[in-house]
C-alpha cells in the first residue's frame, strides 16, 4: 500500500465524492475515509470537507459522523443514531450501546455509531449493569469535552444465569447469588425449584427482570450442583456469567455421538494428499486442540512450498444440525485459567478435528509457493489430507531455533527465515508491533495458584503467528477478488484510533518523556511502534503499553470490509481457528463454495446478523477469562496478606490510585484516607497533589505497598502504600 499523502481541500472533496458515489449504500465515517482514500489530512479537515459537501446536497449525514452518497428519498439526519431523535428536546439525542462499568460504578456506553464513548455517572444508570444494551440519552451540546448522558431504558440484559444458594421457605423460594454486586436475590416461585432443596448451590436463569430502577427478579432452576468446592462453583460461575454453558445439550451429544471420523477412499479421492509432505504442528505445551499445522518442502525448480493446513471443522459440522446451532450460539471457546469451555464438544476438538501427531486429518489448505527471493510466486486453496510427523511445544521448537539441533531443526530454521520476511514486510506496509503482557499461572494438583510469571514470546511464536496471518490475509484477498460484485463474506475489521482518545494519551506519554504523533495515520502507527522498542530500554514506559491498546478502537467481525488497522492489512479474516471460532467456521463455507468458477453467495444481511453475534460473545468470552485472571490473582495475593512487595501507580480515581505489582501483575487499590497526606487528582487525571506539602503521586510511578486485604468474592485487593 502506497504511504498516505496530504491533499489541497479541493482534491481531498474530488476524493471523498469518488468514493461514496461508487458506493452508494454505505455509509462512512470520517475515519473510514480517510483510510479508504488514504490520505494523511487529519481527521477535522475530512469531517470539514464532509459537513461541506452536506450543505451542497451531495453527501447525506445519517448519523453522527456517519456520511453516504445523497440520492433521492433519502431523510436528512436529525439528530440520532439507530434512528430516532428525541421529539422532546432537540439539543438531545437516543443511541443504542453497551454498558462498560468502571471500577468506581460510573459506566461508559460503548459499540453505539457515535465517534466517542458516551460517559454515564452511575445515578443514572437507573437499572442498568455492566455488558447490558441499553438506550441513552446524549446532550449534543459542544461545552463539553466528551459526551455525557443518562440511560433511558434497557434494552437487553447480558445477565441470563448465574450460581447462588437456595432457600426454601412455605411458599415461595429464593436464590442468593455468589456474586452480588448488582443482583442481591432471585425469587423462585412454587413449580421453578425443580429438585432444589434448601442450602443447595444451584444455578438460576432469570425469567423476569421486573421494571422500574428497583429490580424484583424473577426465575427458575436449570441446575443443582453437588459436592463442588468455591473455586469451582466461582469458575463455574464466570462461566454461567458471561452466557457459556458448562455442558452441551443432550441432543447435540446424541449428533455428536453418530459423527464417524473414518478417513474414506471416496472422501480422499476428492483432496490433495499432503501426507508424504514434511508437517509439524507448534502449539503451547498444554494444549489438547491443534487446529494448524505447517508444512514446508523444497520444489524441483528450488522454490519453497509452505503450506497451512487447518483442522476441516466443516467436513463434520454440518449446517443447519443442532451441533452447528449450539456451535453458533458459543461461537468462541473460553480459555479461563484453570480450564477451556470449548466451542464443540471434546470428540471433535481434542479428537476428529485435532491435527494430533501421526494420525491422517482432514484439512483445508492455504499453500504458498516461494521464490528465491521469498516473494509469493503461487498460492492455492482447497481441501487436502495431512499426517503430522511432530507435535512442538513452542519450547522445544525454540530450542531448535537457538540450538539449531534436535529433529527437523533444519526445516524449522527454514520456517523461520521466511517468517521473517514475512514480518519485515509486515511492518513495512504499517503493523504496529506492540502488545499487552499476557500472565500466566503455575498450578497445583487443586488448579490452584503457586506462581505467576509474564509470557515471553520468542521466535517459535512469532513464527507461527506469521504464517497464521499470511493465511487469514491471502484467504480474504482472494474472496474479495473472486468476483464483482463481491461475494458476501465475514471480514476481521479494525478502525483507525480514537482522534480523542490519542490526544488524551499523547498528553500522558509526554508526562512521562514519550514524544506521540498523531497528525497522520503513518505518524501513529510509527509512534506506536517507537513505544514498543523504547519499552525495552526504558521499564517506566511500559505503563503506556496498555493504556495505548484502549485508545485502540476494538476489532471485530463484520461483512463490511474497511480492512485492518493494527495489523496494515486491506483485506483480512479469521480462517486459521475453526476448532475454537465460529468465525473462521463461516469463512471456511465461504471459501470452499467459491473456489470454482460457479459463484455462491450468501445473503449479506443475515451474514452480518451473524457477524454481530460472534462478535458480541467474543467480547463475553474475553471478559470471562480476564474475570479468571483477576480471581485467580486474588487467590494468588491471599498467601501474602501483610507483606511488602514493589509495584507502580497504574490508575487514579477521586479516593485513591491503584497498584501494579510488578512481579505478578496483580492490580490493588490504595485509598487515599489511608495516606497521611491529603491528595486530590489533578485535572489530568495523570497525577495526585499533596494540598499539605504538594508532593505528587503519578501515574507509572515506582512506590513500595503492603497487602492489606483479597476479597475472593470480588476479586479485589486492598494495599497501604508505605510513604516513606
Amino acid at each position: 500500500m502506497r504511504p498516505p499523502r496530504q491533499l489541497k481541500a479541493s482534491e481531498l472533496s474530488n476524493q471523498i465524492e469518488k468514493l461514496l458515489s461508487k458506493n452508494t449504500n454505505t455509509s462512512f465515517t470520517s475515519i473510514q475515509i480517510s483510510r479508504k482514500i488514504n490520505v494523511a489530512n487529519p481527521p477535522g479537515a475530512i469531517i470539514l470537507v464532509l459537513k461541506e459537501l452536506v450543505n451542497e446536497n451531495k453527501v447525506l449525514q445519517v448519523g453522527i459522523d456517519h456520511y453516504k452518497w445523497a440520492q433521492k428519498g433519502h431523510i436528512p439526519f436529525n439528530g440520532s443514531t439507530k434512528e430516532k431523535a428525541s421529539t422532546s428536546k432537540l439539543n438531545e439525542i437516543e443511541l443504542i450501546g453497551k454498558v462498560d462499568m468502571t471500577r468506581t460504578g460510573d459506566a461508559y456506553i460503548t459499540d453505539t455509531t457515535h465517534n466517542d464513548d458516551i460517559f454515564v455517572p452511575a445515578k443514572y444508570l437507573r437499572s442498568a449493569m455492566d455488558k447490558d444494551i441499553v438506550k441513552v440519552v446524549i446532550e449534543t451540546s459542544r461545552s463539553r469535552r466528551r459526551p455525557e448522558g443518562k440511560v433511558v431504558s434497557v434494552e437487553k440484559r447480558a445477565l441470563s444465569r448465574m450460581l447462588g444458594i437456595f432457600r426454601e421457605f412455605e411458599n415461595v423460594g429464593i436464590v442468593i447469588p455468589d456474586d452480588n454486586r448488582f443482583v442481591q436475590e432471585i425469587i423462585i416461585f412454587s413449580g421453578q425449584a425443580a429438585d432444589a432443596k434448601d442450602g443447595d448451590r444451584v444455578a438460576v436463569e432469570i425469567t423476569d427482570w421486573g421494571k422500574g430502577p428497583k429490580l424484583q427478579l424473577k426465575g427458575k432452576i436449570v441446575g443443582v450442583l453437588e459436592n463442588i468446592s468455591e473455586h469451582e462453583s466461582k469458575m463455574q460461575g464466570i462461566l454461567l456469567s458471561n452466557g457459556f454453558d458448562i455442558e452441551f445439550p443432550p441432543e447435540v451429544m446424541a449428533e455428536v455421538d453418530t459423527i464417524n471420523g473414518q478417513i474414506t477412499d471416496i472422501e480422499l479421492a476428492k483432496r490433495r494428499d499432503m501426507r508424504q509432505v514434511l508437517t509439524i504442528t507448534i502449539d503451547p505445551l498444554t494444549a489438547k486442540d491443534f487446529d494448524d499445522a505447517i508444512s514446508c518442502r523444497v520444489l524441483e525448480n528450488g522454490h519453497t512450498e509452505i503450506g497451512v493446513h487447518i483442522a476441516d471443522v466443516t467436513h463434520f459440522l454440518h449446517e443447519g444440525t443442532a451441533l452447528d446451532h449450539e456451535a453458533f450460539r458459543r461461537s468462541t471457546s473460553v480459555y479461563l485459567v484453570d480450564r477451556v469451555c470449548p466451542m464443540l464438544p471434546h470428540k471433535l476438538s481434542n479428537d476428529l478435528c485435532s491435527l494430533n501427531p501421526h494420525e491422517d486429518k482432514y484439512t483445508f489448505s492455504a499453500i504458498f509457493d516461494f521464490d528465491s527471493d521469498k516473494k509469493i510466486v503461487n498460492e492455492w486453496y482447497g481441501k487436502t489430507i495431512i499426517h503430522s510427523d511432530r507435535r512442538y511445544a513452542y519450547e522445544e521448537a525454540q530450542e531448535r531455533l537457538e540450538t539449531g539441533e534436535g529433529d527437523y531443526a533444519k526445516e524449522i530454521h527454514t520456517l523461520n527465515e521466511f517468517a521473517l520476511a514475512l514480518r519485515e514486510a509486515r511492518f513495512n506496509e504499517g503493523s504496529l508491533s506492540f502488545e499487552s503482557e499476557e500472565v500466566q499461572f503455575l498450578l497445583d494438583e487443586n488448579n490452584m495458584p503457586t506462581g505467576l510469571y509474564v509470557r515471553e514470546r520468542k521466535a517459535a511464536h512469532m513464527l507461527i503467528e506469521d504464517f497464521m496471518l499470511l493465511a487469514n490475509k491471502r484467504v480474504a484477498t482472494y474472496i474479495f477478488n473472486k468476483a464483482k460484485p463481491e461475494i458476501p463474506a465475514i471480514y476481521r475489521i479494525h478502525d483507525l484510533p480514537n482522534p480523542d482518545k490519542l490526544a488524551d494519551f499523547a498528553l500522558f506519554a509526554k508526562e512521562l518523556g514519550f514524544q506521540f504523533r498523531f497528525d497522520t495515520p503513518k505518524q501513529i502507527a510509527e509512534s506506536f511502534n517507537r513505544l514498543g522498542r523504547e519499552v525495552e530500554t526504558n521499564p517506566l514506559l511500559k505503563i503506556l503499553e496498555p493504556l495505548a491498546i484502549r485508545t485502540m478502537a476494538k476489532a471485530v467481525y463484520s461483512t463490511k470490509n474497511i480492512g485492518h488497522y493494527g495489523l496494515g492489512f486491506e483485506f483480512y479474516t479469521h480462517f486459521t481457528s475453526p476448532i475454537r471460532r465460529y468465525a473462521d467456521v463461516l469463512v471456511h463455507r465461504t471459501l470452499f463454495k467459491n473456489l470454482s468458477e460457479n459463484i455462491v453467495r450468501e445473503d449479506q444481511e443475515l451474514l452480518e446478523d451473524k457477524a454481530k453475534h460472534i462478535s458480541a460473545m467474543e467480547r463475553k468470552a474475553n471478559d470471562a477469562e480476564r474475570e479468571s485472571i483477576k480471581y485467580m490473582q486474588t487467590v494468588y495475593i491471599s498467601a501474602f496478606i501483610g507483606q511488602t512487595f514493589d509495584g507502580v501507580i497504574s490508575g487514579m480515581i477521586e479516593k485513591g490510585i491503584f497498584v501494579e505489582l510488578l512481579e505478578s501483575k496483580v492490580e490493588g487499590f490504595v485509598p487515599f484516607d489511608t495516606m497521611s497526606e491529603i491528595y486530590a487528582i489533578h485535572s489530568t487525571k495523570l497525577k495526585a497533589v499533596s494540598r499539605i506539602s504538594g508532593s505528587e503521586l503519578k501515574m507509572g510511578q515506582a512506590v513500595q505497598v503492603k497487602v492489606i486485604a483479597a476479597d475472593l468474592g470480588t476479586s479485589r485487593t486492598e494495599m497501604m502504600l508505605l510513604e516513606n
